[in-house]
């Protein structure tokens, strides 16, 4: 499971790199100042910020839902009162990926 996680993480982490190399290779304008260029490197970073953003939140969020739900479906075999309250905290872990998500969405809206 760790060597999954690892894997996911650096899996994200190339996706962002391909994502900022692939902007970085576009041409630069013709004839522009260096401030232009400086908010072309600018739009780069803000990109790079939201996939990062986006995709440590939601493996962070993939990982917690995997280990409560486990959790709760053993604790509900056992007592079937507390799957409500298991669900409740299953949905606060979702909220992860859901906070990633808008802070991604910011991120981008700055570009």
């Amino acid at each position: 499971m760790k060597r999954l996680i690892g894997w996911m993480i650096g899996a994200a982490l190339a996706g962002g790199i391909v994502f900022a190399s692939v902007a970085m290779a576009q041409e630069a304008r013709p004839g522009a100042t260096l401030a232009a260029q400086s908010g072309d490197w600018r739009a780069v970073g803000l990109g790079a910020a939201a996939a990062f953003a986006i995709a440590i939140s939601v493996l962070g969020a993939g990982y917690a839902v995997g280990r409560i739900g486990s959790a709760a479906i053993g604790a509900a075999a056992e007592k079937p009162e507390l799957l409500m309250r298991s669900i409740l905290f299953m949905a606060l872990a979702e909220g992860l990926a859901v906070l990633g998500f808008a802070i991604a969405m910011m991120l981008l809206n700055k570009i």
